[in-house]
């Protein structure tokens, strides 16, 4: 009998860990080496979460390999967001239509799940072995291990998972003479803060809903946990006012949070000693070219598109590329030199697309979402897609309900519709006529005429 192919897959986070899952499944031999000791036999730090937002793509994925039961447990949907105003009542809108939502999952808890299902599904998972380089001549990878010691470890295949500063990606990068790359840091960090349960073990708000406290040039969200908490992240700018760098003092920090946040603050008793004792961190979008190098090795996840938080996309769509990996395999009876190209050429597009997506819905959720006019459009688009399902599904539920479309589809199909939007809100006293038979046939002559 053949022996296997050894796939060796560099990164043992949440993508790595699933791809680990499905490479298993199509038997073959898994082998992942992680630079971070296991996560699951230590207390997971606080501050640098940034709890994830599960949702059909990722649910879908997880679905395949048969985990989704196992994810469950962990996960709390959320129907849509809630946003905090400084001042007047708390305004509601829904994610999408009655029954979809994302799911809250807590970053650890389900990366431990994950290496538990890559060891069950017969995956070799080896732990403080930093990737130093890999040879590609020789198909083999140098890792730094925890007593400090070289190894080098062999494999038919490599498949970098490590993440936005993948040493896999840098080899790759460094040895090809075409390898294009770029990254672009924007001016904002994020800080975790932490929201308990109250006296009795309750929430402190709405459990079911992501919480948004929009403030123009910065924000910050909450998002439930299981045991009743939140996990909060401010994202503010590095420098300028206010910013990171001019909160210097725990009474500045006091008087800028009780003047911006009045209705969190008395939830946080621990407000400050979290603003100063975890750590303020970057967002980075990485994009680059190729993902792969000829039939033998490929970036995957964060590795291949770092991308901003802003629309809950980042594992959504490392998990999706694990899926498609997966369909491709399928699809070419396992002749990695067809999938692997066809990977590249299909998911590359994809990338490029919810990168943009992410940064676009950063300022629509710091900003336009305490916009009444964005309000009102967005109430618009919901009560004529319920009207013509099939002519209209609006752009966050493209992104996050249909799996479908594709991220770049969803971006062109998003843009054409903000152009026919923007002229249905400059229809006269569409404040008061919005449902009116005028506007949708209005739409529904713009579908026909704003070019594709």
């Amino acid at each position: 009998m053949k022996q296997p192919e050894h796939i060796l897959i560099i990164g043992a986070g949440l993508v790595g860990s699933l791809l680990a899952v499905y490479l298993r499944k199509r038997g073959y031999q898994v082998t992942l080496y992680e630079r971070r000791a296991d996560m699951r036999k230590e207390e997971m730090s606080a501050g640098r979460s940034i709890n994830l937002a599960l949702s059909d793509r990722g649910i879908r994925a997880l679905t395949e390999v048969g985990l989704m039961d196992q994810i469950q447990p962990i996960a709390i949907p959320m129907h849509g967001r809630q946003m905090h105003p400084i001042q007047g009542e708390q305004v509601y809108q829904a994610y999408g239509k009655s029954g979809q939502f994302i799911n809250a999952v807590s970053r650890g808890l389900l990366n431990q799940t994950l290496l538990d299902a890559a060891e069950q599904a017969g995956a070799v998972i080896y732990f403080q072995h930093k990737c130093l380089h890999v040879d590609f001549d020789q198909h083999q990878v140098s890792f730094e291990t925890s007593t400090g010691d070289t190894i080098q470890v062999q494999a038919d295949r490599i498949i970098a998972s490590d993440g936005a500063f993948s040493a896999g990606r840098l080899s790759h990068q460094l040895q090809h003479h075409r390898f294009q790359y770029q990254q672009y840091y924007i001016d904002y960090g994020y800080k975790e803060l932490h929201i308990p349960p109250t006296a009795t073990g309750e929430y402190a708000l709405e459990k079911h809903a992501l919480h948004i406290w929009p403030r123009g040039n910065y924000m910050m969200i909450a998002l439930p946990n299981t045991d009743g908490s939140f996990t909060c992240t401010l994202f503010f700018p590095f420098e300028g006012e206010p910013s990171f760098a001019s909160l210097k003092t725990r009474e500045e920090v006091t008087s800028f949070f009780d003047a911006q946040f009045p209705d969190a603050v008395p939830f946080m008793p621990t407000l400050v000693d979290d603003f100063f004792s975890n750590p303020t961190s970057s967002l980075v979008t990485v994009k680059c070219t190729p993902w792969t190098r000829g039939d033998r090795f490929a970036l995957i996840g964060d590795a291949a598109h770092a991308i901003v938080p802003f629309f809950g996309q980042g594992m959504n769509c490392g998990f999706e590329d694990c899926a498609v990996l997966n369909q491709l395999l399928e699809l070419h009876a396992d002749d990695w030199s067809k999938a692997l190209p066809a990977y590249d050429q299909l998911r590359k597009p994809d990338g490029d697309a919810i990168a943009e997506l992410a940064l676009t819905n950063f300022v629509e959720m710091r900003d336009r979402v305490a916009d009444p006019s964005f309000l009102l459009q967005k109430k618009i688009e919901a009560w004529f897609a319920e009207k013509h399902p099939t002519q209209w599904i609006p752009a966050y539920a493209q992104v996050t309900f249909s799996p479908q479309i594709r991220y770049s589809e969803a971006l062109h199909n998003g843009q054409r519709q903000e152009r026919i939007m923007a002229q249905i809100m400059q229809m006269p006293n569409i404040n008061t006529n919005w449902q009116s038979e005028l506007v949708e046939q209005r739409i529904l002559e713009l579908l026909q005429t704003t070019p594709a």
